[in-house]
């Protein structure tokens, strides 16, 4: 009997002890930090690797200290211009602070999802929809800087924010089209009109020219005859200038 309850004895003190070592020896991966209490107070950050604790005395909190792929939910934004689109984004951040990241925020993955959430509102609500669809490298920086300053405290750093998709009500999409081709016939005009001028302008000066050369006008006179007989099938009645006469012999202005 004796020697049933001592080996019943030290089985159950093996057992503990299996037990106190489980509990006292943690191993940490390359990419965690352990944020350790003793008796509620912090006293350190440790890892990675192996690290011993005191059974109920000290205990810790896991932290992933690798980059965190969040992606925010579509939000209903009202831009400057008053249209209403459904914007969704992506942040990459991590923490670069375990301790921080365990003590000054209660849930930072959830904190910080609400954070980008109202920061996305905030920041596209400035400006127009044509800046969403045309500048979103500007605003994705606009996001990420604001993001990652009030994140700071928390011990976490976005390191990049990215707009996904902006997306517009099909009616929106049918007034930007028209829009557009407005635009479009609008440009077509005004090159059309600046094409006129420039016309002008050239025969404005043409004219000035050939009023200072009287003997322009006559070779004005006869290269459009030439450029006209090209014609073989039309029969051409053209007003031949007295001015002319001087300069084939034999005819004068009284003939």
């Amino acid at each position: 009997m004796d020697i049933l309850y001592d080996m019943g004895f030290y089985g159950v003190l093996a057992i503990l002890l299996i037990v106190f070592l489980a509990s006292a020896i943690k191993i940490l991966r390359e990419y965690e930090r352990a944020v350790v209490f003793t008796l509620g107070r912090f006293t350190g950050t440790k890892g990675p690797g192996l690290i011993i604790l005191i059974p109920g005395i000290q205990q810790l909190v896991r932290v992933d200290m690798r980059t965190i792929v969040l992606d925010v939910p579509k939000q209903d934004v009202i831009s400057k211009d008053n249209v209403s689109v459904n914007v969704s984004a992506v942040i990459y951040f991590r923490v670069i602070d375990a301790e921080r990241s365990t003590i000054q925020v209660e849930d930072f993955m959830s904190a910080t999802s609400e954070l980008a959430q109202t920061t996305l509102r905030a920041v596209l609500g400035k400006h127009e929809l044509d800046e969403m669809l045309a500048d979103r490298d500007k605003l994705n920086d606009d996001i990420q800087e604001i993001l990652d300053s009030q994140t700071e405290a928390w011990g976490i750093k976005v390191a990049n924010v990215e707009i996904k998709h902006v997306d517009i009500a099909e009616s929106m999409i049918r007034a930007i089209a028209r829009q557009a081709e407005a635009e479009r016939e609008r440009r077509a005009k005004v090159i059309n009109a600046e094409g006129e001028q420039q016309a002008a302008q050239k025969l404005l000066e043409a004219a000035e020219i050939m009023a200072k050369e009287p003997g322009a006008m006559q070779l004005r006179y006869l290269s459009s005859l030439n450029f006209i007989a090209g014609d073989k099938n039309s029969t051409i009645v053209f007003p031949f200038p007295m001015e002319l006469a001087s300069m084939v012999p034999g005819m004068n202005k009284d003939s």
